[in-house]
């Protein structure tokens, strides 16, 4: 368990770090002309290192029921979560979800969507299965149809 608490941790700083790194440094532009998309990776990977922590404390502490079964999940979570910030991000940018915010005006919608696709990672296919469906007719997967979890 320790291990997967220092794993989370160090992905969090990196997270930090790379927020970090335009304020600090001159970054290239070819960084700073991807900078929401980036943004949206690294807030999706942080709601994702926020689900984790929580698991943690609350199968250990709360439930007493640590398993090691999970420990995959612990360890591959973030990165679901981080590819889920960035899609939601393509998504925005597609039109094919809608909010009010557009990248150069202001980034806190894509962000704040960015961060609850990686918090809640499931939620999040589940819908974009629903839009697949809606828009191109393409049914559920599997692993999105609730008769089979």
């Amino acid at each position: 368990m320790i291990t997967i608490i220092i794993y989370e941790l160090a992905f969090l700083v990196v997270v930090i770090i790379t927020f970090l790194l335009p304020d600090l440094f001159q970054m290239p532009e070819w960084y700073m002309e991807k900078i929401v998309p980036t943004n949206s990776a690294l807030i999706g990977l942080l709601g994702g290192i926020l689900y984790c922590l929580r698991g943690i404390y609350k199968n250990r502490s709360v439930n007493k029921s640590w398993d090691e079964n999970w420990h995959v999940w612990y360890y591959l979570r973030p990165f679901t979560s981080s590819i889920s910030g960035f899609i939601s991000y393509v998504m925005l940018s597609a039109g094919l979800l809608t909010l009010d915010a557009v990248p150069g005006e202001t980034e806190f919608g894509f962000y704040a969507f960015a961060f609850i696709a990686g918090y809640n990672v499931d939620k999040f296919l589940q819908k974009l299965e629903d839009i697949a469906k809606t828009i191109w007719g393409i049914d559920k997967s599997r692993s999105g149809n609730e008769d089979n979890k």
